[in-house]
């Protein structure tokens, strides 16, 4: 068993190895000065780690003035649950292979520079309760797939470039508590008819404050 987690540790510690390796900028010097092999991944600077596993649980590194594109290797970190990268300036795609992560449920990307489209793929996280997307460059049409993810109580997206559509499965989405979708390009002829909201949640007053009208 101690073989199999330190083999597993340090799939972990490659994986934010190659995520440090595409950081252009760190102008605090925080994974710099701290992000080092010599040490255990675990006491690295926004790290935590799972007790029992010694698995990464958590990488939390907002407000840091990072700047880069995020590495597809942290789709290998296979036990993080919790993946907060608020407020930097990673750019380009979000990678689709960090939606390998089955047991996230906490991804914060807000205010960054992400763009292009968001992948179908992200519907497979079903175990994902909290999804920040908003201030970013993110375009085109929310998936389809958004809607699978039952365990969602808040989808925050505003902010973007994102157009048309509002998939009509998100009025399936139960545990749905939060719903900012304002500062986007939607379709309004398509937000009350297409959509019914649970009025315990949605308060419908207020839907129109969440919508930028194409």
């Amino acid at each position: 068993c101690l073989a199999s987690n330190t083999k597993n540790s340090t799939t972990d510690q490659s994986a934010l190895i190659a995520f440090k390796s595409l950081i252009t900028s760190d102008p605090y010097d925080m994974l710099a000065n701290n992000w080092s092999t010599s040490s255990s991944v675990c006491s690295w600077v926004g790290v935590t780690c799972d007790e029992r596993h010694g698995r990464v649980y958590s990488l939390i590194l907002r407000n840091m003035s990072l700047r880069g594109t995020v590495s597809p290797n942290l789709g290998n970190m296979s036990f993080l649950v919790i993946l907060d990268l608020k407020n930097n300036s990673f750019g380009g795609q979000f990678p689709q292979e960090l939606c390998r992560l089955r047991r996230l449920k906490v991804l914060n990307v807000r205010y960054n520079k992400f763009e292009g489209g968001i992948s179908e793929a992200l519907g497979n996280l079903s175990q994902l309760q909290y999804l920040y997307l908003g201030a970013n460059n993110f375009s085109g049409f929310i998936p389809e797939s958004i809607g699978s993810l039952h365990q969602l109580k808040l989808l925050e997206i505003s902010k973007n470039n994102l157009s048309g559509l509002i998939p009509q499965m998100v009025s399936n989405m139960s545990s749905l508590e939060y719903l900012d979708l304002s500062s986007n390009y939607f379709s309004a002829s398509q937000i009350i008819s297409n959509i019914i909201f649970n009025p315990h949640s949605y308060p419908k007053d207020q839907l129109t404050t969440w919508v930028k009208y194409s």
